[in-house]
Order: structure tokens, then sequence, then C-alpha cells
């Protein structure tokens, strides 16, 4: 069963190639949905796929992004909608 993740991730997330290397790692994944950066330097993040991979993905969030140091994540969880075609960078 598909779920929909929102996170809302806080640190050195911004100027650092953050959105293209999450772009990436969710399309390998699978996910639809977005990241865009926030006014106060924060990223959004909602994506759609399987519940158990979304969480592993949080994980990857936290390490597997470069020069980014994520300082926390905010998570909201709700059932999927379906409304995406892709993963893309949202400006």
């Amino acid at each position: 069963m598909s779920e929909r993740l929102t996170l809302k991730i806080f640190g050195l997330v911004q100027g650092v190639g953050f959105r293209y290397s999450v772009q990436k790692e969710a399309e390998k994944r699978g996910f639809i949905g977005y990241i865009k950066n926030l006014n106060d330097g924060s990223v959004e993040l909602v994506a759609e796929g399987d519940k158990n991979d979304l969480k592993n993905f949080i994980q990857w969030c936290y390490n597997g992004v470069g020069l980014a140091q994520v300082r926390k994540i905010e998570e909201d969880w709700s059932e999927a909608v379906g409304n995406f075609d892709n993963f893309v960078i949202s400006f």
C-alpha cells in the first residue's frame, strides 16, 4: 500500500545540492512527489511510495547527501493521493 510522506528538513540544506541529490535518490527508489526550498532555510519534501521504503529514505536523507548537514526532520504521514507523475524539484 502506498503512503504519502511529507518532510520538513532543517540544517544546511540549501545551496549544497541537497534537492538534486534527493531527486536522484527518490527517482532511483521509484517515488513520486517533489522537493523545494522554503523561505525559512529549510526544505519541504513530499514523496509517495511504499511505507518501509519511505522510512529508509528518511535515514538516507540524514546520511546520504554530500555537503548537506541535516539537523532535524519533521515527519507527517498520510494516505497517498497519487496526483504526481514523477519526482521533481519545485521552485
